[in-house]
């Protein structure tokens, strides 16, 4: 028996997860070679011509309101690659993994102040998280690093992005596949121009920055992004998050294993917490401890 369309969405964002956990010792690995806004302008670039490269007549046909939705989800990407690629510059990959992928606990606050009644156990959820991130950002001095405030900052514009985007996907006349790859041009569009103003924009210089920069386009950029438009039509924007909870388990792994990172004690307890509020966010649990029926 095959696998049902949502649980193929779900490996792929487990593997979209893989993807971004090794994406953050990359862009440290590329940043000591071209500046922020330049990097992404090339990951993002070169992400979308790849992929209208390789799918040109499914892009020919896109209408007005699918460019309108990538056009303000390339704006978002530019927001949270600010929060990201800076967050990355000024704390520990660890710490970047973990406070980035803070989206999960953020969509359903957001969307209790647009109006939709929240469980009570959101705010069990948001205390944990709050209790977590104090533990894995907050120096001796009881004050937050400057990396990971960029890295909260980028959080909370992933979780306004996935908003946009779960509304955009389900409207009848937006093509979930064109989206994904607009979105990418638009990004990398703003992310160029906001370089050439600042920056002192060049390519890399050499093979390393090379294949750091390549890998962050095709896997973490074009395939990742992509993906996840396609399989937001089979879930919504928050249970994403149960599976995106992955990536700072990766990233942990990652910055271990080849950055040499190891945590302080009280940032793995705010680890924990921090991955035990996604958990709670996201499992069922009357369909995990489902009550008895009385005789």
């Amino acid at each position: 028996m095959g696998l049902s369309p949502k649980a193929k969405a779900d490996c792929a964002l487990i593997m979209v997860a893989l993807f971004w956990g090794v994406s953050y010792l990359l862009m440290d690995v590329s940043l000591a070679d071209v500046e922020s806004f330049n990097l992404n302008a090339l990951r993002f670039l070169i992400a979308f011509f790849i992929a209208a490269a390789f799918s040109f007549p499914k892009l020919r046909s896109v209408n007005k309101v699918t460019l309108k939705y990538s056009a303000v989800l390339g704006a978002l990407f530019v927001l949270v690659f600010i929060g990201a690629t800076y967050g990355v510059m000024y704390t520990s990959l660890s710490n970047a993994g973990f406070l980035c992928c803070l989206s999960v606990v953020f969509t359903p606050v957001l969307l209790f102040f647009m109006g939709r009644k929240q469980e009570p156990r959101v705010w069990l959820v948001v205390l944990l998280a709050l209790a977590g991130i104090a533990l894995l950002s907050l120096d001796r001095d009881l004050r937050p690093a400057l990396g990971d405030l960029l890295c909260i900052f980028c959080a909370m514009a992933y979780a306004v992005l996935l908003l946009v985007m779960e509304k955009a996907v389900r409207r009848e006349e937006v093509d979930a596949y064109q989206i994904g790859v607009f979105q990418l041009g638009f990004a990398g569009a703003f992310n160029l121009i906001l370089s050439l103003l600042l920056e002192e924009t060049h390519l890399p210089s050499d093979g390393k920055t090379w294949a750091a920069v390549l890998f962050l386009a095709v896997f973490c950029t074009g395939v990742a992004y992509v993906i996840q438009a396609l399989a937001q039509q089979y879930t919504s924007a928050t249970s994403v998050g149960v599976i995106f909870c992955l990536e700072p388990v990766f990233a942990g792994v990652v910055a271990y294993v080849w950055a040499d990172e190891v945590l302080l004690p009280r940032a793995y307890l705010g680890a924990v917490l921090l991955i035990l509020s996604i958990l709670l966010m996201e499992v069922d649990l009357e369909k995990l401890f489902p009550k008895r029926k009385k005789c």
